[in-house]
């Protein structure tokens, strides 16, 4: 009678939700991929300030993120780095009009009152003179950090912080741990103060202005410590930071690889940025990477975990991480074979133009808006 009763609830077909979470579980992206994805359009960002080429690097990222946005509460956050890209920017622009520029500039836009300031502050000054040319450097030299910015709110609009988590070597789940409550941060702290506006605006109270601020922030900074209580309690009752014995030579060995290596990939990296050293530059690096992981993998047995349902690194995936990195690494042979398009001067002061076949690298960068799956609610 068990044994009929075991197979009759084994025939039973799960619940709709059940199998959709399911299906999404293994349809969905790898989080590692949408972060190398950002993190190459970033890297791309340094490599020019041609503001042509920088504001297609932004609505690429734009449009990704409105085609592959997952309807979490993390995935909120991109306009929250968009709104601190636009500070930034406005920022610098604010500091090349009160403490002038380096730029020499012919073209003048308004004269400020000048302070006068004590001998030892020479090469610095508090007004004066602002030119197009001061103005036109700073909005260049803005527009590229405002770039790098969204990119990296892009990463955090797209990848789920949890599950990526899961996909940590185990040598970097602790520091990994750290970083994801950090990169939550700011989406749930968003998501917190829309809540409370929305319910403030729905009783007819106010949500603007310096009283509203008050009364939401205070709610706010209670549910943040809650949060934090909660967190503290979760991790300690799941055993956070708790190590396996590993013999004194093997965390030698580990320490010996991890560090080595981490020290080898800078000198390989310093290499491969100078001209003295590009013959040693890719061989170090090579070797040093190969070092640093063989140091996580040894690493990796002071802190055993299992996954549950981990995530796969499949065909999409590498595509995904590599239209990034397609991006990067054209940008950044542009950027060495052609450099005045890709960092145009503004003395004299002249219009910049687009260069095509980066333009047409740069949209590389749209191919995760058509290859990734789209993640339903």
């Amino acid at each position: 009678m068990r044994r009929s009763e075991q197979t009759a609830d084994a025939s039973r077909p799960r619940p709709a939700g059940s199998r959709d979470r399911s299906r999404r579980r293994r349809t969905a992206l790898h989080p590692g991929a949408w972060w190398l994805w950002s993190l190459a359009l970033g890297t791309a960002a340094t490599r020019t300030t041609n503001p042509l080429l920088l504001t297609l690097l932004i609505a690429t990222s734009a449009y990704v993120v409105a085609a592959r946005r997952p309807h979490t509460p993390t995935a909120r956050s991109y306009s929250a780095f968009a709104k601190l890209a636009l500070a930034v920017l406005l920022i610098r622009l604010l500091f090349a009009v009160v403490l002038g520029s380096p730029i020499p500039g012919s073209h003048v836009i308004v004269t400020l009152p000048e302070l006068p300031l004590p001998h030892w502050a020479q090469g610095i000054r508090l007004g004066g003179r602002v030119t197009a040319e001061g103005l036109l450097f700073a909005l260049y030299d803005g527009l590229k950090l405002a770039t790098l910015l969204i990119c990296v709110g892009a990463a955090n609009s797209l990848a789920n912080p949890a599950r990526l988590l899961k996909s940590l070597p185990g040598a970097l789940y602790e520091m990994g741990v750290a970083v994801v409550v950090a990169l939550t941060f700011a989406p749930n702290l968003i998501a917190d103060v829309q809540r409370l506006r929305a319910a403030r605006r729905l009783r007819g109270r106010p949500d603007t202005g310096v009283r509203g601020l008050l009364h939401v922030g205070l709610p706010v900074l209670e549910g943040a410590l809650e949060r934090s209580v909660s967190l503290a309690a979760a991790m300690d009752a799941r055993g956070y930071g708790r190590t396996a014995f590993v013999p004194a030579p093997v965390r030698r060995t580990t320490a010996a690889l991890t560090l080595g290596g981490l020290l080898g990939v800078c000198a390989g990296t310093y290499g491969l940025l100078t001209a003295e050293g590009g013959t040693y530059g890719l061989p170090v690096l090579l070797a040093s990477v190969a070092a640093a992981l063989a140091g996580l993998r040894l690493g990796g047995r002071r802190s055993p975990r299992t996954r549950y349902r981990p995530d796969r690194w499949d065909l999409r995936a590498w595509l995904v991480a590599g239209s990034g990195a397609a991006v990067a690494a054209l940008l950044t042979l542009a950027s060495s074979h052609d450099p005045e398009a890709l960092h145009p001067g503004v003395v004299p002061l002249v219009a910049p133009a687009l260069p095509l076949w980066p333009a047409a690298a740069v949209l590389l960068g749209l191919l995760p808006a058509f290859l990734a799956p789209k993640e339903t609610p």
